[in-house]
């Protein structure tokens, strides 16, 4: 296959997954707010993928992640979690094939980057 089929079938697999993971966001609420903060909006599951997705591309383009995460993602998924009583995003992208099949990133209430890991513990 050439690099520009390659290029083309990683671009498609991104779209799909991206796509799949707004579509899904986008039919839930915002799962917290800032608490004692007026006039500020609550950080939605939506920015917290839009943050992982940033971090996992520049994790594949700096190669901390092999080119299979890229071309072999299956899905993205968005939850939550109470860490030391306090709630994080988790966004954990899965791809279809070897271990670890999943890399994690989480996010606090505020959407600052709080780490990530293969665990998602």
């Amino acid at each position: 296959m050439s690099s520009y089929q390659e290029k083309i079938k990683r671009q498609a697999a991104i779209m799909i997954a991206s796509s799949f993971a707004i579509w899904v966001l986008a039919s839930t609420t915002p799962v917290f707010a800032h608490g004692g903060k007026p006039h500020s909006e609550a950080f939605t599951a939506l920015q917290a993928v839009q943050k992982a997705t940033e971090l996992y591309d520049r994790l594949i383009r700096a190669q901390k992640l092999p080119e299979e995460w890229e071309t072999g993602l299956s899905s993205i998924h968005v939850s939550t979690r109470q860490a030391e009583n306090k709630p994080e995003f988790v966004v954990q992208f899965k791809r279809i094939k070897d271990e670890p099949n999943s890399v994690y990133f989480f996010f606090n209430r505020e959407g600052e980057y709080s780490g990530s890991n293969f665990t998602g513990n």
